[in-house]
């Protein structure tokens, strides 16, 4: 397994005992503020995997079929990011 993919696991980890942490709150009826700032706190840490991710996806997928030379593989990967951000604007 790849360095990146580790380091990935290992926040998904944190995030996966976040959620848990937050759940428990939600059963003990915690305040509401202190749910919602753990609440935050999760989506950047999702944000932050899903920003390695991309980058480890440009650093690899697209450079390798970039060097490849082989345009059809190049204008796929292409067609996917353009795909991906544009779901981002939605």
């Amino acid at each position: 397994m790849a360095q990146a993919n580790r380091k990935v696991l290992t926040r998904l980890a944190r995030i996966e005992g976040q959620v848990r942490g937050v759940a428990r709150m939600v059963e003990e009826d915690r305040y509401c503020i202190d749910i919602l700032t753990q609440m935050q706190a999760v989506k950047a840490a999702l944000k932050r995997v899903e920003e390695e991710i991309l980058k480890n996806h440009a650093a690899h997928c697209v450079a390798h079929a970039i060097h490849s030379g082989n345009a059809k593989d190049q204008t796929r990967k292409f067609s996917e990011l353009v795909e991906l951000f544009s779901r981002y604007g939605k």
